[in-house]
């Protein structure tokens, strides 16, 4: 059900996981551990979540969720969150607070945990929303409400697309670009250009200055076990990356 990174293993207080597509409850083709809220399953989508939280540690807890919008705005949860109702249109969402999980949920997107001294987000990135550096801006948005330096934050880039999959347009490219040298993201080997959107977004989290920096190898469209908007179009789940404090870390 739960991929770990070692890094946020090793940090007292601090629980997480990235999800797979197994574990859970729906029905084909959202089979089984659907996180989504959006495909005609609430009942068996709020098992899933519930699975989920006791899975990381802290059942029955408030999960703070956002409607994603491929941009760079950050919120901070609200203290009451249902994993099935968004708080705000954002693609990050922070919280300060023990006893509570914070989401973001991805289907090939490229999900970043963050954690600190007293604070955890969850970051989704998609290429345009890592074009606007959201991976940045939720580092400089932990850092302001934690007081701290980014070199205080760990980051775990989580499973998303690999390079081999993700064949893009030049307009992918011209976006990334504006922030990142292209050698950084980009391989030319194929008649299409293809992208590492990991590689994209750890480079920004280095230039950020974040300190530890982990980066799950997983592909989303290359592994079964989990969803893959690529593979599997429009009609597939969607895992989750969700982080939380069981007490002050």
């Amino acid at each position: 059900m739960l991929l770990t990174s070692s890094l946020l293993n090793s940090m007292s207080g601090v629980v997480h996981g990235f999800t797979t597509r197994h574990g859970g409850v729906s029905s084909p083709p959202y089979d089984t551990l659907n996180l989504a809220w959006d495909r005609g399953e609430e009942a068996k989508t709020r098992i899933n979540w519930d699975r989920v939280s006791a899975a990381v540690g802290l059942p029955d807890c408030p999960v703070g969720v956002v409607h994603q919008v491929h941009g760079n705005r950050v919120v901070e949860s609200s203290g009451n969150g249902d994993p099935l109702r968004a708080q705000a249109d954002a693609d990050a969402i922070f919280c300060t607070r023990p006893g509570e999980l914070v989401a973001v949920r991805t289907a090939d997107c490229v999900p970043i945990l963050l954690a600190g001294p007293g604070g955890v987000a969850a970051v989704h990135a998609g290429w345009r929303g890592t074009a606007q550096g959201i991976g940045p801006s939720a580092v400089r948005t932990l850092c302001e409400r934690l007081e701290c330096r980014p070199s205080d934050l760990t980051a775990v880039i989580g499973p998303c697309i690999g390079l081999e999959a993700y064949e893009v347009g030049e307009e992918v490219v011209e976006g990334l670009a504006s922030l990142l040298p292209e050698d950084a993201f980009v391989s030319r080997t194929q008649p299409r250009p293809h992208v590492d959107l990991k590689a994209a977004n750890r480079v920004l989290l280095e230039q950020e200055g974040v300190g530890l920096i982990d980066v799950l190898p997983q592909c989303t469209f290359s592994d079964s076990s989990f969803f893959s908007h690529r593979r599997e179009g429009a009609r597939t789940g969607r895992m989750a990356a969700v982080i939380g404090m069981v007490s002050p870390c």
